[in-house]
């Protein structure tokens, strides 16, 4: 599962594996064995990778069935949020954990890891700023 929808993504995005190699800091030969299906990314690739490629973490390891992206489908990533917010990744995060920013929510996937989504829709409803 988690290799198809990596691979449909990086199409979708139009993203090469040089470039999400680039992009993550993972090495070219690490992404070739995802995209095989030899191996599968620990949580910190995972999240290094959901985020390079629009995506939720959730529907790249097929515990969502909705694609989730910019524009085409409908995840918003922390990083993008936070930069249009002018605030830290972090901020966001905290305040998705703790419920307090209204626009997405976080799911603990175990530990102290989160799986976070954003609403394009709902970010731009609260804030005002336009991302759909």
């Amino acid at each position: 599962m988690f290799a198809k929808r990596m691979k449909q993504a990086m199409v979708d995005q139009g993203i090469s594996q040089a470039e999400l190699s680039d992009k993550t800091g993972i090495g070219r030969s690490s992404i070739s064995q995802y995209l095989s299906g030899k191996n599968k990314p620990g949580q910190k690739h995972l999240s290094a990778i959901a985020e390079a490629l629009n995506v939720a973490e959730a529907w790249l390891t097929g515990e969502i069935e909705e694609e989730t992206t910019i524009g085409k489908y409908s995840n918003l990533p922390i990083a993008i949020a936070a930069k249009l917010m002018n605030k830290s990744k972090q901020f966001v995060r905290v305040g998705l954990q703790q419920g307090k920013l209204p626009f997405g929510y976080a799911v603990k996937v175990g530990g102290n890891k989160f799986t976070y989504y954003i609403s394009p829709k709902k970010f731009t409803e609260y804030t005002g700023i336009a991302v759909v």
